[in-house]
């Protein structure tokens, strides 16, 4: 009866130390938290929409930051610049 009783016991340690590592490695596996937007909104210039300014393709033009959702945008954009210029 005490070996009942013994095995029962150490078998609900097993049982604990199990969950208790299972849960451990679910924690440290998942996945990073995703950086957070600043809610800054910026103009896309050649596309006339807003986009957050973290997503946006930046480009220095004589000292001025133009901001961009694609890249045919912004190449959109530097030819109607280079017309006009």
């Amino acid at each position: 009866m005490i070996r009942l009783i013994y095995y029962a016991i150490l078998a609900y340690v097993i049982y604990l130390v199990y969950r208790f590592l299972t849960s451990f490695a679910r924690k440290t596996s998942s996945s990073p938290p995703k950086a957070r937007l600043s809610g800054m909104m910026v103009k896309d210039e050649a596309c006339n929409m807003y986009i957050p300014k973290e997503e946006a393709i930046k480009e220095v033009i004589e000292g001025r930051e133009y901001f961009f959702h694609s890249k045919d945008c912004r190449k959109k954009f530097l030819e109607e610049l280079k017309k006009a210029g």
